[in-house]
């Protein structure tokens, strides 16, 4: 059983728990195989690049010898829907952390497009706290919560596109293509910072990964029968 699964991740799932949920439905059509006489396998699942518990969207999910090409789907470029709510910043960057209040000036479509021309091409940007990256071996995420400062290095990124722009204060919607690393979270607030309003991620949905789209994709829920139904 090897392949690569697109699942389209509802709101309030970790990709852990997407990938979980696949690993208990494998094995169970492993067991079931094993019932018919076949020698059983222990079959690995992973994912390639998650995807915030907040976010929807494109989540690749790999079993079996997909797993080896777990950093050939890292490296491609991701495309997101974003809706960033202006006025207040977040501590984790979106509607999860506590919010605070910046600024009520309303920029006007002038202004939102200029800033936004400055945020395409090659840039410096640094992670959120609310990170899973590892210092000293520990996730940036589990430092902040313990009220933990962390010194986060910028980074190179590369904003190749944004587009779609629909703007009505506080929300600001647009389409981002962006290179592998780039942190919606920090492209918003950093817009947010531009402005002089400050702005934090209210949304986000991952639509496309490499040329692996999300209207490819299925729920969770369809899994198992799609497993069922690729092993007959």
């Amino acid at each position: 059983m090897d392949r690569v699964l697109l699942i389209d991740k509802d709101k309030d799932w970790t990709s852990f728990d997407v990938v979980a949920r696949v690993r208990s439905l494998v094995r169970a059509v492993v067991a079931a195989d094993t019932l018919k006489g076949e020698k059983p396998k222990k079959i690995k699942v992973g994912h390639a690049g998650t995807l915030d518990p907040l976010a929807t969207g494109l989540l690749i999910v790999l079993i079996g010898a997909a797993t080896k090409r777990q950093d050939e789907f890292m490296k491609q470029d991701k495309e997101y829907e974003v809706e960033a709510l202006l006025g207040e910043v977040s501590t984790t960057g979106d509607a999860e952390g506590e919010k605070t209040h910046i600024s009520s000036d309303k920029p006007s479509s002038e202004d939102i497009n200029r800033v936004l021309k400055q945020f395409t091409g090659t840039l410096q940007q640094v992670p959120p706290q609310y990170s899973a990256i590892k210092i000293n071996g520990k996730r940036a995420y589990a430092l902040a919560r313990a009220g933990k400062q962390v010194k986060l290095e910028p980074r190179t990124v590369i904003i190749h596109s944004i587009s779609d722009i629909t703007y009505a204060y506080p929300k600001l919607r647009f389409k981002a293509v962006v290179s592998s690393g780039t942190y919606i979270r920090s492209l918003v607030s950093d817009i947010g910072d531009t402005l002089g309003t400050g702005a934090y991620m209210s949304n986000l949905r991952r639509t496309k990964i490499g040329s692996y789209r999300i209207e490819d994709a299925i729920k969770v829920q369809e899994v198992e029968r799609h497993l069922l139904q690729t092993d007959d």
